[in-house]
């Protein structure tokens, strides 16, 4: 014979799984962990590292190989500096954490991950803004480190040269970390750019676009029309963050920062209006 025992009937019933309540740094961890999962964010993550550090070093390595040659310099290297040598891969790096960073938000849209993440963030917001953080921050960190170790390894190349520069020298440590600066804005505009856009395609395409091909067509228009332009198109902006001497048009570098710094903005606000009044 067996017996069963009731529960009293005012014993609580406790709930078989714990509630969570969604909050900032939890959406956070959760888009830290999904960045981290992806293969492509590993390579090209490490891509961007040998585009800045490799193309520094060759760039030195050729100015001190001319210098030695006796021969007139290249134009391009006439007036180089240690600075301008290292952070020759800038320009590269830029691409790929640019891409990068599309990808970490269209990415999303095209395997329809986007629907679970927005079901467990119905606000929607903090997820753009966790994504733009914390992808923001790595490639911040990675280009700021790149950035300083290229320097290390390229001033020793070029010792005993005009463009020998050390650390200690007037703006040096600041154009180093306004390149990486540089370089962690463009992965959050590339962030914004595929959440607004929706697509890996069309993200690449505008971000390429607007940091590289702009330019080149704006050179074309009357000198006038082009020293009013150029210096705030975002990559121009983005240049003075880190040159180590800037000259007219060409913006200071707190004037390049505040500029380019505008043109992020305004691509998040773009990306958080559509992520807020467009359905998935």
């Amino acid at each position: 014979m067996s017996t069963v025992t009731e529960a009293p009937a005012d014993s609580p019933v406790r709930s078989a799984r714990p509630s969570y309540r969604v909050s900032g740094p939890r959406v956070l961890r959760s888009e830290w962990a999904k960045l981290w999962s992806l293969r492509s964010t590993w390579i090209t993550l490490a891509l961007a590292l040998v585009f800045m550090v490799g193309f520094g070093l060759i760039a030195s390595a050729r100015y001190k190989s001319g210098i030695g040659s006796g021969r007139p310099m290249d134009r391009d290297f006439a007036d180089a500096t240690a600075v301008s040598l290292s952070l020759f891969g800038t320009n590269f790096a830029q691409l790929a954490l640019g891409v990068l960073g599309v990808l970490v938000a269209a990415g999303e849209y095209s395997t329809g991950m986007i629907r679970s993440t927005l079901a467990a963030v119905p606000r929607r917001l903090p997820v753009l803004w966790s994504k733009a953080a914390v992808f923001g921050v790595i490639a911040l960190v990675l280009s700021s480190v790149g950035a300083i170790v290229v320097f290390l390894f390229g001033s020793i190349i070029v010792s005993g040269t005009p463009a020998a520069l050390s650390l200690s020298d007037a703006g040096v440590v600041r154009s180093l970390l306004g390149a990486g600066l540089y370089l962690g804005l463009v992965a959050v505009v590339g962030v914004a750019l595929g959440a607004l856009l929706r697509s890996v395609a069309g993200g690449i395409s505008v971000l390429v676009g607007a940091l590289m091909l702009v330019p080149g067509l704006v050179s074309l228009l009357p000198s006038s029309w082009r020293d009013n332009i150029s210096p705030y198109l975002p990559s121009n902006a983005g240049e003075s963050m880190f040159a180590l001497h800037n000259s007219a048009p060409a913006l200071s570098a707190g004037a390049g920062l505040a500029v380019f710094a505008g043109w992020t903005v305004l691509a998040l606000a773009a990306a958080a209006w559509r992520l807020k009044r467009t359905d998935v």
